[in-house]
């Protein structure tokens, strides 16, 4: 019903930078909450960042000062800008929204990318 495709990872030097993109397309009605988030080896998922639709932002305390979020409400589309990477912030990272279907205009559903990977080189 809803698919996103998520570009942008790789590797990067620590104090380096990256910008992760998704973009969701199929059967959509409405996009409310957009985020990334990201798990590491060994590690539970976490939420990186997340973005309402008006644009209310929260991060994790780990990304403050760091990571960006931001979204195009008119491409169905959410950036995450990450500055002055560290090691720590390897992980894959995965785009998470809160949509409504054409389909079920009155449901929301939560739905995941593939994942992308990010891995910062000390």
């Amino acid at each position: 019903q809803v698919q996103l495709v998520e570009s942008g990872g790789g590797l990067v030097q620590t104090g380096g930078s990256l910008r992760l993109s998704c973009t969701a397309s199929g059967d959509i009605f409405n996009i409310y909450t957009m985020a990334w988030h990201r798990q590491a080896p060994g590690k539970q998922r976490e939420l990186v960042a997340a973005i309402t639709r008006s644009s209310t932002t929260n991060y994790a305390d780990s990304v403050k000062g760091r990571f960006t979020i931001s979204r195009d409400n008119a491409k169905n589309t959410v950036y995450l800008q990450m500055n002055s990477l560290k090691p720590e912030d390897t992980a894959v990272y995965f785009c998470h929204v809160v949509a409504s279907p054409g389909s079920s205009p009155s449901v929301d559903f939560p739905y995941w990318g593939q994942g992308t990977q990010v891995t910062v080189s000390s």
